[in-house]
């Protein structure tokens, strides 16, 4: 009985030793030239339904290896840039080495099918619209040029708008938390052919925070394979001052850690001329005009660092963190400007000038955690901590020199500031969603805000006198707890959706200079709701709705002031309150191709930053405060087709209304409606100039009508543009070139002329410039990467 219970014994280990081995596969990924193709993506896959087992990348020469593959019957399959092998049919008994798995490339025959070909498709969600640009001519564009022919989206200067309102940035549903400036460089280096599709969420639904606008979320394709890639970037932008940056980023990815380093060093000279004409008036009519040239050059020197590590536990739980750190360690402002005073027949009276040194350090650091846990039955739970810490520090040297009409020396007035500003958030998020029949959203979410800002003021025309009135130190704590739910269902040829967002705010502002306390304490609810129904598969129409927030900017409640002169400065408001706006969408669209796009928006009492002239005093100033009323609305169409292979043409025309009625403070407290009708027409070409699509050029054309800008209303513009863009080195180098502002009409007169304001200015930026741009990728480069940046609403206002 012994001899047999130990022979069973035996037998049960050999047995479990041979069904616990593994066993390892090796090859080579080649062309039908029999030549290597390098970091091809390899597939071992059941036989029976074809689901992935494992996946791994060739190295630079072809070869390929896959370890840890039980003994059974697989597909075998390899693709690179579109193109895939046959199925090969293998079957592992024992570590394995194969000869080649063969992709067939036909270059020109895929270039002209899956991308000079085919058209961008634009699909109505219930709550979205999705412009799908994967395998498309404009996917051979960067990340900015997809998004400037994006549905809705109008460009001014560095800003994406939608509907005349900046809009926030998301890449793969996580936040782009850079300025305007910034987004703009990072998308035009972001290649097009890693992007799926573009989300344009006009009315976020109860998931998203009650703070914002609109919202673009770019999804990025998928890739599974494991391995390394990398990419390094540098441009030259030659404009008045010639500019370079230089950016590295590294990706590492195993089957279950994933990890992204990247860092970019942006140095740059910049220049801005302003020309700023003011007419003050009494009683009489015009008594003194003002007329100044102010120049500005300013010095920076930026870093920008991030980490993603991300660590995928077993098939249920993932721990993600995300840390970003901007560093600016210098900032040199030098302003200077000659004004001349004349009366009001024109005569001159007398000038001066005015020298100013900006001196500007700034730190923002952020770290992000987030645990995710999966459920068997398409459940979801995620825990969500986020920390930012913001420091800011400034000083100002303004320096002053008033002469008679024959150069002779009046006066001067000389005086100096210092400020410092530190904004610490806190937020605290978890989230549960349940895919199904109806789909299920929830979540809470606590955010807590401290800033605290000082600023001095000393007077320096004998010696440096500390002018208590006008210096300052204010504190600001805000607390938020939110809410939210939504349910959402999808049958035959509707979808709904609807959900609702509560929020309590506390919130206290302290001021020491005027011994004031500012606290405000309120309850809101947020409802949303979406409808979308297709009428046919060539008409479908949509409705929805949404209630938002708009909370005051951190230096918008900050009360101190920065001076171009001692009688041009802007300052902030602690008394100012949030906003909060009701939004219609009314859309219509035909066979996918023609769309057609209603809105109405109830601001309610925005917050705007406008510019007051005091007639007595000759000064300006620019304050931000709650308008009494605000609307917009307006129509939209867009349309996009391919005239051949090699030219697809975007067309969008926009035909809208902006007001604001806001309390005139230097006109007696009169109440002022500022409206404006405007139009906006963009116009884009994009072209293969080569057969085997590595050639790529755009040009462009823009034409704003003029829009609205609180107190004032810009005048009208246009802006050509022309770029051509070379891959070579089988895509691993990308070579472009552009040009910007080629007519010198991109810049306009701003203008304010009511009751009795009357100035105008035009800021000339260095708009027109010629820009060269160089990345190199190496290692598996056509691996996605967990790039992403910090999503929180918070941060969004710190800028």
């Amino acid at each position: 009985m012994k001899l047999l219970l130990a022979t069973l014994g035996i037998a049960l280990g050999i047995s479990q030793s041979v069904i616990g081995q593994t066993f390892e596969l090796r090859g080579e990924v080649r062309n039908q030239y029999r030549e290597p193709i390098a970091f091809a993506s390899v597939f071992l896959l059941t036989v029976t339904d074809s689901t992935l087992v494992k996946g791994t990348s060739a190295d630079e020469n072809g070869s390929f290896s896959i370890t840890n593959i039980n003994e059974g019957l697989y597909f075998l399959k390899a693709s690179y840039v579109g193109q895939i092998s046959e199925n090969l049919t293998i079957e592992i008994l024992r570590d394995t080495k194969i000869g080649a798995v063969i992709i067939e490339q036909h270059v020109e025959e895929l270039n002209e099918v899956t991308v000079s070909g085919n058209r961008p498709v634009v699909d109505r969600k219930v709550d979205r619209i999705v412009f799908n640009v994967e395998n498309t001519v404009i996917s051979q564009s960067n990340s900015w040029d997809i998004l400037k022919q994006t549905p809705g989206v109008i460009v001014t200067g560095d800003e994406l708008q939608v509907r005349n309102q900046a809009t926030t940035i998301y890449i793969n549903d996580r936040k782009v938390q850079l300025s305007p400036e910034e987004v703009r460089n990072l998308l035009e280096n972001y290649q097009g052919e890693n992007i799926k599709s573009v989300e344009v969420i006009y009315n976020p639904p109860a998931s998203y925070d009650a703070e914002g606008g609109s919202i673009l979320n770019i999804i990025t394709s998928k890739n599974i394979s494991l391995g390394y890639k990398g990419n390094v970037s540098v441009g030259y932008t030659q404009s008045v001052f010639p500019k370079y940056n230089f950016g590295t980023s590294h990706f590492y990815k195993t089957d279950k850690l994933n990890v992204n380093a990247s860092y970019t060093f942006a140095p740059k000279k910049e220049f801005k001329n302003t020309l700023n004409d003011i007419n003050y008036r009494n009683e009489t009519g015009i008594f003194s005009i003002w007329n100044t040239d102010f120049d500005q050059v300013v010095r920076n020197n930026s870093h920008t660092a991030g980490l993603v590590v991300d660590y995928e536990f077993d098939d249920s739980n993932t721990l993600s963190l995300t840390s970003n750190a901007q560093l600016q360690p210098k900032k040199e402002s030098d302003f200077f400007q000659k004004t001349t005073m004349k009366n009001g027949l024109g005569v001159l009276d007398s000038t001066f000038t005015t020298g100013s040194f900006l001196n500007e350090e700034k730190n923002n650091l952020s770290g992000d955690l987030t645990i995710k846990h999966r459920f068997k039955e398409n459940q979801n739970l995620s825990v969500n901590a986020h920390y930012t810490y913001f420091d800011l520090s400034r000083s100002q040297d303004v320096n002053s020199d008033y002469f008679l009409p024959d150069g002779s020396f009046i006066r001067d007035f000389n005086f100096f500031t210092n400020a410092d500003q530190q904004i610490k958030i806190k937020t605290a998020q978890i989230d549960y969603s349940s895919m199904g029949n109806w789909s299920f959203e929830t979540g809470l979410k606590g955010s807590f805000i401290h800033s605290e800002s000082i600023l001095d003021y000393f007077l320096r025309n004998s010696g440096l006198v500390f002018v208590p009135n006008l210096s300052d130190d204010y504190s600001y704590d805000e607390k938020v707890f939110a809410g939210y739910f939504s349910l959402s269902k999808d049958w035959e040829k509707w979808s709904i959706k609807a959900g609702l967002r509560a929020e309590q705010t506390e919130s206290n502002g302290v001021s020491l200079n005027v011994a004031e306390i500012n606290g405000l304490n309120y309850f809101e609810l947020f409802p949303s709701a979406y409808i979308l129904h297709n009428i046919n598969e060539n008409h479908s129409l949509s409705f929805d709705y949404s209630r938002k927030l708009k909370r005051p900017r951190y230096d918008d409640l900050n009360p101190f002031r920065t001076y171009i002169n001692e009688r041009t400065f802007e300052e902030g408001n602690p008394n100012l309150l949030p906003s909060f706006s009701n939004n219609f969408n009314l859309n219509y669209t035909l066979n996918q191709e023609y769309f057609f796009d209603f809105y109405f928006r109830d601001n309610g009492r925005y917050i705007s930053t406008l510019t007051f002239q005091d007639n007595e005093n000759q000064v300006l100033r620019d304050i931000t405060q709650n308008v009494l009323k605000s609307t917009s609305y307006g129509f939209d169409f867009t349309y996009g087709k391919s005239i051949s292979n090699n030219w697809y043409v975007y067309s969008y025309i926009s035909l809208f209304h902006e007001d604001e009625t806001f309390m005139a403070l230097q006109s007696d407290a009169y109440s002022y409606n500022n409206q404006f009708n405007g139009a906006y027409v963009d116009l884009t070409n994009y072209l293969t100039l080569s057969k085997d699509g590595t050639f790529k050029g755009e040009l462009g054309f823009v034409y704003m009508s003029g829009y609205l800008q609180g107190s004032y209303i810009q005048e009208e513009s246009t802006n050509l543009t022309l770029g051509f863009r070379k891959s070579f080195m089988k895509n691993r180098a990308i070579l472009s070139i552009s040009a910007n502002d080629l007519l010198g009409k991109y810049n306009s007169y701003i203008n304010s002329n009511y009751l009795n304001q009357d100035n105008r200015y035009l800021v000339r930026p260095e708009t027109q410039y010629v820009r060269f741009g160089f990345t190199y990728n190496f290692g598996n480069f056509r691996l996605e990467d967990n790039q992403r940046e910090i999503e929180k609403i918070e941060r969004e206002r710190l800028e």
